[in-house]
């Protein structure tokens, strides 16, 4: 049974509705449509999905989308809202004569809107079939992340080789006579990402003692001699896909404490891969890596390796499945990441990330990038 129709039959409903903009990855998903305002999707039980949407979208919706279209003047809006003022309960009555009183609508429904909607019938509240649906991606979404993390690749070789080539001057990395900072770094990578077809944001250019602290996006010069992370993710504008890859570097060597973090790092994150397949929980490849890690002597509480071991990663950076303390059965199609890391204040961070696809018997590793420190 398609999971929509189950998780309706479950809660007796009439019809699955969601409500969202195109950018919300549930509703790209169900409908492979991208409007920057919001619309509605639904779908009764045993039917395809529909999706209602201003005249002036019909024709691209049609073309564009994988759902039936309808306009929001075949489905009466204009008229409604000539008796209804308030524009959610005109939205609402418009749902309920189009998909039915009986309704199962997702978790990121607007709560304005579920409340017009109660005043006209039942409404549950879905506990997030769309978001388990999206875990096992077909093949084509796999080919899709794939070319995506080429691409991230490419930029992630262009970021390193600004490093690489660089001189060091009063304590500082120079490119062309100009200190070499992380903003100068993550606007060549968005560039070269943007001339790809990809937008990326918030790409993390951390150095030094910034490093201990996963998500500092980084600023100002980079340094010699210290641990430098680029974790980048960034999304195929067309397909709505991202990748999701992180590596560490120095301009020379680092202190030999960050070198034990990183020898470390790219051991455990081979000991979490040999424990990814279908059917081994990711609670088990992270408790893995948490294990090995301790058999080194590094803490994973407050220090040391403070995250989880991966993520799904799809039309959302971060989405299920989880590999951490909490992470269920992984399934074959399943793509995740597998990122270990260390940090240590005063002392820096060092992680690495690759992506890849869960199988029935491995984990099939989309990454190629080398995993060097010192560059």
């Amino acid at each position: 049974m398609d999971p929509l129709d189950a998780a309706m039959k479950k809660f007796g409903a009439d019809a699955f509705v969601h409500y969202a903009t195109g950018e919300d990855a549930d509703m790209r998903y169900l409908t492979r449509f991208v409007m920057h305002d919001s619309f509605v999707f639904f779908k009764r039980q045993r039917q395809p999905g529909t999706i209602i949407v201003p005249q002036m979208e019909a024709e691209r919706a049609s073309r564009e989308s994988t759902t039936a279209v309808m306009t929001r003047t075949q489905a009466r809006l204009p008229d409604i809202t000539k008796k209804e003022k308030n524009p959610w309960k005109a939205i609402a009555q418009m749902i309920v004569e189009q998909a039915g009183k009986n309704l199962l609508v997702s978790p990121a429904f607007p709560a304005i809107l579920m409340r017009a909607l109660e005043e006209q019938g039942k409404v549950s509240v879905d506990e997030g079939t769309v978001g388990k649906m999206r875990i096992k991606k077909t093949p084509d979404e796999i080919q899709l992340i794939k070319a995506v993390q080429k691409k991230t690749e490419r930029a992630m070789d262009l970021g390193i080789s600004l490093v690489r080539h660089a001189t060091v001057k009063k304590g500082v990395l120079y490119h062309n006579d100009a200190p070499l900072t992380s903003e100068l770094m993550r606007n060549v990578i968005h560039t070269q990402l943007m001339d790809e077809g990809c937008r990326a944001v918030e790409t993390i250019i951390s150095c030094g003692e910034d490093t201990a602290f996963p998500h500092i996006i980084g600023s100002g010069p980079l340094k010699p001699h210290m641990p430098i992370v680029i974790d980048m993710f960034p999304r195929d504008e067309l397909t709505g896909y991202f990748a999701d890859m992180t590596r560490t570097i120095s301009k020379g060597k680092p202190s030999q404490q960050i070198i034990g973090m990183f020898e470390a790092v790219r051991e455990a994150q081979q000991i979490g891969i040999l424990h990814i397949k279908a059917g081994v929980s990711g609670a088990e490849s992270h408790n893995a890596v948490v294990e090995y890690f301790k058999s080194r002597g590094y803490e994973s509480d407050t220090r040391g390796f403070i995250h989880n071991l991966g993520h799904g990663v799809g039309l959302q950076v971060h989405e299920l499945p989880t590999l951490g303390p909490s992470g269920a059965e992984l399934e074959a199609g399943s793509v995740v990441t597998v990122e270990p890391g260390l940090y240590y204040p005063g002392i820096g961070g060092v992680r690495l990330e690759d992506i890849g696809v869960v199988r029935a018997r491995n984990f099939a590793n989309f990454t190629k990038f080398e995993e060097t420190l010192i560059v």
